[in-house]
């Protein structure tokens, strides 16, 4: 596929915009910082060497079996304010500032109200007990940058509800936030790392956003964590698209040179492939890696003539779209680094069902540098409007509804039948 050809606008503002909202992925973490037997194949779904927790069967009713040939990626977003939001901003505790729009002044609503319906299939119907189930225990971990902390609170938000006071916690450990299920001794865990191999921006409330350094061949201080955990959700991208060229090593530390960005990327996820293949056990533990999730900077690329942003958009697009803040290149080098892989691992591509959720965004609904923007900032949101991250509840709902619908295919396929 050919790469569109991108405006020399967008090669001189994405870079100022990307910078301005990474900030607010820094200053939230700083601001958690402060407050406190079956067959070998089966095992996918127990754990090892754990303390025996009681298990319950999952019982799969019709609505949980998904086609398996169904591609859950292509659809179309339809209105459904019957059945969504699956949760409220008052309904989770564990929501930042920086999502709770609608708490932080956004004045319409209607951005929870759509469900994603693939064209062929119909998505499971998520349900925290089944899987709290599945997961009992075991780990899942989310792994990236601040796009993966909002899938992180969003799953939080989507389970926590059947869980009793007293029964659940929240730890903030840097670089990683732990949700406990106790009675199912299961967690979902998040872990920072913006550019998956390790980098001058690990420290999880103190790493510069706009000096950047990436150690391309270095990823075992990551990788100590990762092994424990026995589901992992990888995604890494927006940090590296802060201009087209960015300072890295690889090798001796000390030898540092400039590396275009798709080259630097290609030879950061080649490490993380041996990574996988030398430190994951397939029947034991299960890896996924979701694609690139879009931003919407420019409405002149939705709406020809204008020149504004995703602030006041209300609406998900409608039709063919793929924004140019959306690298095609990089979901090449995606697609051939996981198909070089001796390990199976899912590729959750959520960038094109995305793509159609302008509205979505947290605009200028959010806060900057822990603070929520002041009126004067709101009043001026070509420069402060956040095109970037997500409202929750919102998209990142989907993102876990899908990841849902592929451990639900598991299980049923590594179960006994029922």
């Amino acid at each position: 596929m050919t790469l569109p050809s991108i405006d020399r606008r967008i090669q001189s503002l994405f870079p100022v915009a990307l910078a301005s909202f990474l900030i607010l992925g820094t200053a939230q973490l700083v601001l958690d910082a402060m407050k406190s037997n079956h067959s070998q194949i089966q095992q996918l779904f127990y754990s090892v060497g754990r303390e025996e927790h009681r298990r319950l069967p999952v019982v799969l009713s019709k609505e949980d079996r998904m086609d398996e040939g169904c591609n859950v990626f292509e659809g179309q977003w339809v209105w459904d304010n019957k059945s969504y939001p699956l949760y409220t901003e008052e309904s989770c505790p564990y929501l930042v500032k920086q999502v709770t729009c609608q708490r932080n002044g956004r004045p319409d609503s209607l951005y929870k109200n759509w469900r994603w319906q693939p064209r062929a299939c119909n998505l499971p119907r998520f349900n925290p007990k089944k899987l709290l189930e599945i997961l009992r225990g075991k780990r899942l971990m989310f792994v990236g940058d601040s796009i993966q902390r909002g899938q992180f609170e969003s799953l939080v938000c989507l389970v926590q509800s059947v869980i009793p006071d007293g029964k659940k916690s929240l730890e903030r450990i840097p670089p990683m936030k732990i949700f406990k299920a106790k009675e199912y001794d299961a967690s979902i865990e998040y872990y920072w790392a913006p550019f998956i191999t390790e980098s001058i921006s690990d420290h999880a409330t103190n790493h510069t956003v706009l000096k950047r350094l990436v150690k391309l061949d270095s990823i075992a201080k990551h990788g100590e964590e990762w092994k424990k955990a026995d589901i992992l959700v990888f995604e890494s991208y927006v940090w590296w698209m802060y201009k087209p060229t960015i300072n890295a090593t690889y090798g001796s530390n000390a030898n540092v040179k400039e590396y275009n960005v798709t080259t630097a990327y290609r030879m950061a996820l080649e490490t993380w492939a041996n990574w996988i293949d030398s430190n994951i056990n397939p029947q034991t533990q299960k890896v996924l890696f979701m694609s690139m999730s879009p931003t919407h900077l420019w409405s002149w690329e939705w709406k020809p003539g204008s020149d504004e942003n995703c602030f006041n958009e209300t609406k998900p697009i409608q039709g063919p779209y793929w924004g140019t803040g959306s690298n095609l290149e990089i979901m090449k080098i995606v697609g051939d680094v996981l198909r070089d892989l001796k390990i199976d691992v899912k590729f959750l591509n959520i960038t094109q069902l995305s793509e159609f959720r302008k509205d979505a965004h947290t605009s200028v609904f959010t806060e900057r540098k822990g603070k929520l923007l002041t009126k004067e900032q709101r009043s001026d949101p070509k420069t402060y409007a956040d095109c970037i991250h997500w409202c929750l509840p919102g998209v990142p709902d989907t993102w876990n509804e899908i990841l849902y619908a592929y451990l639900l295919q598991d299980y049923r396929k590594f179960s006994p039948p029922q």
